[in-house]
Formats: C-alpha cells, sequence, structure tokens
C-alpha cells in the first residue's frame, strides 16, 4: 500500500490504519464517534494526502485557453472563476455519467485540481486528452484538512492570511495552498504543501488546544450528516447529476440556452434531464428507531417489502443528528415526509424522506 508523508506521525497518534483505494490510512484514533462530535464542536485535523493533485497550465501562456479547455470536459463556469477562488466540477462521461466530482481552483497562471483518490488515474486519462495545456500530476504535496468552528483560530496562528478568507477562497501562499473549503459541511480549511513539509506542519496544528487527529470514519459521517455525495455511493459513471441532484453545480451560462451551453461530454442526456427531470433522484432518509439502513439495502414502497422501488447508498448513525440516517435513490417524484420500507433482520423498517442536508452547513460567506 502506498503511504502520505503523514504516516509515522499517524503510527505515533496510534491511529488504527487501513487499505483506502491502494493507501494505508487511518479510520480512526480515539474512535470515529469522539472525532465526529470533536469536529462539530473544536477543530480535527485530516490527511488527505491520497487525492489526486493536478496542476493545468495553457501552453500558450493565456489563462484563458485553459479554462475554454477544462470546459470541454467540465459542465461548470471554469471561464467565469476569478483568480484566487474554487469551484465543485464534474467530469462527465458521453452517456451522462460522472466519471468524478472535483475541485478545480484559479491560481493565476494555472488552475489547480483536487481529485478522488480511487479515480485519479482514470480522470487522468480523461484530462490527457485536453488540447492546449499542460498537466501535471503531483505526487510530492500532502493535502491537510482542517475542520470545525474552531480551524479559523488554530491555522491563523501559523498562517494569518487565512482570517481573511471566506468559503470557496483559495489563495497560493508560498509553499502553501489554502481553499477555505472542506468536506464535513464545517467550516474549514484544505492545505497543500510540500511533503516535506508536512509532519512539522501537522504536528504544530496538532499542538494547538482545539486541534485532534481523525480519520476516515469520522469524514464519512461527517459527509454524510452534511448531505454530500462519495463517490462509488452517490456518485457513479451510472449516475447522472440530475439523479444525485447535484444539478446546482453546473450554472445556467452552461445550460440549454446558456451563452456557452453543452460542449461537454453527456450534454444532451444532462442538459434534457435538467431540464425534463429524470426518473430517480437522491434523497435523504431517516429510519424509524435506531437500527441503521446499510448501503445496498433495497428500498421498497409497500411495508410488505414487495414492491422494490430504489436503495440505499450510504448509510450510517449521525452523532450530531442522534440517531440513524441515509442517503438513498427513490423515484423523482418522492417528498418530503413520504415513507419508504427497508429490511433489517428480516423487518420492515420505515424510512422517511427528509431535507438534505441533515446538519445545517456552517460556511464562513
Amino acid at each position: 500500500m502506498k503511504t502520505t508523508a503523514l504516516h509515522a506521525l499517524h503510527t505515533e497518534l496510534g491511529g488504527k490504519l487501513v487499505d483506502f483505494a491502494g493507501w494505508e490510512l487511518p479510520v480512526q484514533f480515539a474512535g470515529g464517534l469522539k472525532e465526529h462530535q470533536h469536529t462539530r464542536e473544536a477543530a480535527s485535523l485530516f490527511d488527505v494526502s491520497h487525492m489526486g493533485q493536478v496542476l493545468i497550465r495553457p501552453d500558450s501562456g493565456n489563462i484563458e485557453d485553459a479554462a475554454a479547455a477544462l470546459e470541454t470536459l467540465i459542465p461548470a463556469s471554469v471561464a467565469g472563476l476569478k483568480e484566487g477562488r474554487q469551484r465543485y466540477g464534474l467530469l462527465t462521461t458521453p452517456d451522462g455519467g460522472v466519471v468524478d466530482d472535483l475541485m478545480f481552483a484559479h491560481h493565476g497562471d494555472r488552475f489547480f485540481l483536487v481529485l478522488n483518490a480511487a479515480r485519479t488515474e482514470v480522470d487522468l486519462d480523461v484530462l490527457s486528452g485536453l488540447e492546449g495545456v499542460g498537466i501535471e500530476h503531483l505526487t510530492d504535496r500532502s493535502l491537510l484538512a482542517l475542520q470545525g468552528p474552531k480551524a479559523e483560530e488554530a491555522l491563523s496562528t501559523l498562517v494569518p492570511e487565512v482570517a481573511g478568507m471566506v468559503f470557496m477562497d483559495s489563495l497560493v501562499l508560498g509553499d502553501l495552498w489554502v481553499s477555505r473549503s472542506g468536506y464535513t459541511g464545517e467550516d474549514g480549511f484544505e492545505v497543500s504543501l510540500p511533503d516535506a513539509l508536512a509532519e512539522e506542519f501537522a504536528r504544530q496544528l496538532l499542538a494547538h488546544e482545539a486541534v485532534a487527529p481523525a480519520g476516515l470514519a469520522a469524514r464519512d459521517s461527517l459527509r454524510l450528516e452534511a448531505g454530500m455525495c462519495l463517490y462509488g455511493h452517490e456518485l457513479s459513471e451510472d449516475i447522472t447529476p440530475a439523479e444525485a441532484d447535484i444539478g446546482w453545480a453546473i450554472p445556467k451560462v452552461r445550460r440549454t440556452g446558456g451563452s456557452r451551453e453543452g460542449g461537454f461530454p453527456g450534454a444532451e442526456t444532462i442538459l434534457a434531464q435538467l431540464d425534463e427531470g429524470a426518473e430517480r433522484r437522491r434523497v435523504g432518509l431517516r429510519p424509524e428507531g435506531r437500527a441503521m439502513a446499510r448501503e445496498g439495502s433495497a428500498l421498497y414502497s409497500d411495508e410488505g417489502c414487495t414492491d422494490e422501488v430504489g436503495a440505499v447508498t450510504s448509510g450510517g448513525f449521525g452523532a450530531t443528528v442522534g440517531g440513524p440516517v441515509a442517503m438513498a435513490f427513490v423515484p423523482a417524484d418522492a417528498t418530503v415526509g413520504d415513507t419508504f420500507y427497508t429490511q433489517v433482520r428480516g423487518k420492515a423498517l420505515p424510512m422517511t424522506v427528509t431535507e438534505l442536508p441533515f446538519v445545517p452547513h456552517n460556511y464562513k460567506r
């Protein structure tokens, strides 16, 4: 398995290490539930160095050329992104599915992309088809996520400039590339920095009284409560943006009638579904009682569990919510308050359609 620059530190701190997308990473330190709650209340440090980091530079030296090239693959307004800002984007398939979801930032003379670890090689193959740009896969940089309401307090002791940042700002500060973003629904930052600096930087953050290490378990339960998609669960090459209920990632300028309409893989299918609707869509569900519905569990419209209409994509215990939560694909006409059923230990478990996110986002706007 691959290891990150913080591997020795994870071991020192007693992290329980597991295989994740070919990387040996900590699933927990003090326990997933405790780390989840600490993130909501203070600040947690996550090692997300397994994510792919890529630079896209225009051969012409004109950043607008790189933006135009990326818009042939990403159905977002890359050209409309200002320097020092970041956006959420998608790579799509010719059939309208999702190759990957990603973040892209405008760094002045280049774009900086952060990709899902398990999809990095696939994404690089897709990006290699771009013309007029140079593509650099960075393999000597770490990525640390500091998340929680006290993240600014902690990080500003090392990097004072972050106090002036708002959600989705992305700044180059020497060796540090800092964005105010994350995957927990809380305020926070992601910091890309050279591997050689990562351990000392992490130790300095962990020395702050508000900061504790956290692992993959808390990261997953936090993103589930925040109603965020996970590739391979709520996103895949067989799931369209409309079905995943992330049509907001495709702005008017790229939609039907927009000044830069379409021009990306799967545009015909994707734009038609955004205009007319899809047959299924992602929703939040609250199971009755304390039983949890797990990924892959079939959903039924009837208590007898004979009419299968969907499936759970993510499920678990919401520590902040104080009970089980899940996300699933159900018929598109389902509304908040509707009930579906799944089977747990041979018994029908009622699940109520609930607004997402389960926990309000707390970003600094």
